[in-house]
């Protein structure tokens, strides 16, 4: 506890916490802090002006990070016959359907995303309670939901960051890794910063994205000129 308390202390020191730092600046930063033992992970924290309770200011979807999140996720298919064949052959982890489900009710959860075709979904619909929790439940909003399940499979290994607004209007995402060059970092917090901006609600007023702060794991929050990106285009 104490060596984590010295490295926050002294990544403190290196930072204005009332500046707003323009995004190649937030990254060189954050990357600087990023000391720890481990290949620390680059999160990104958008505080939204938008109300999740009601449908219209609603935040989700998914985003494709140009150079990955530097982890590669275990995927599960359900799907059945040649959507099946398909699956296997496109690389997926763990291919099924009652019997997967059964898996997945007995505490049997080996995978990190899931993937479902349509016919599919009255048997996942049952995991619910399982999936829901852990934000796997498949869903046609975010490309989980599909007949090509093939092209899932490579967006969800490829680096899909799916992301949904939380109660308190926050959304949270990791965009890769402390070993990433500065340069992967920033196009994919450009990525994703824009993919928020393009998912703005119908529903939403006033100041859409009022707060951007970027992180290792490890590491203290640096806060980024949200103007500048999203005058920008990101």
């Amino acid at each position: 506890m104490a060596k984590h308390a010295k490295r926050m202390a002294a990544a403190l020191t290196a930072i204005d916490r009332d500046k707003f730092y323009l995004v190649p600046e937030a990254v060189k930063l954050v990357k600087s802090n990023a000391t720890a033992k481990f290949d620390e992970t680059i999160e990104l924290a958008i505080n939204l002006g938008v109300d999740p309770r009601h449908a219209d200011q609603m935040v989700r979807g998914v985003c494709a990070l140009p150079n990955g999140t530097g982890r590669t996720a275990r995927v599960a298919v359900f799907a059945k016959g040649p959507k099946a064949e398909e699956a296997q052959k496109a690389g997926a982890d763990v291919v099924g359907a009652e019997d997967l489900a059964e898996k997945v009710q007995a505490g049997e959860i080996n995978f990190d995303k899931v993937i479902a075709t349509p016919d599919m979904m009255a048997v996942v619909g049952r995991l619910g309670k399982i999936l829901g929790p852990k934000g796997m439940m498949p869903n046609p909003k975010v490309g989980t939901v599909t007949m090509d399940v093939a092209k899932a499979i490579r967006d969800s290994k490829g680096g899909a960051v799916e992301f949904r607004v939380e109660k308190a209007g926050v959304v949270h995402a990791g965009v890769g890794k402390a070993s990433f060059t500065e340069k992967a970092i920033e196009e994919n917090v450009r990525a994703f910063l824009d993919a928020i901006a393009k998912a703005k609600p119908s529903g939403a007023k006033g100041t859409y994205v009022k707060k951007v702060a970027l992180s290792s794991t490890m590491g203290p929050g640096i806060k980024i000129d949200a103007g500048e990106v999203f005058a920008s285009g990101a």
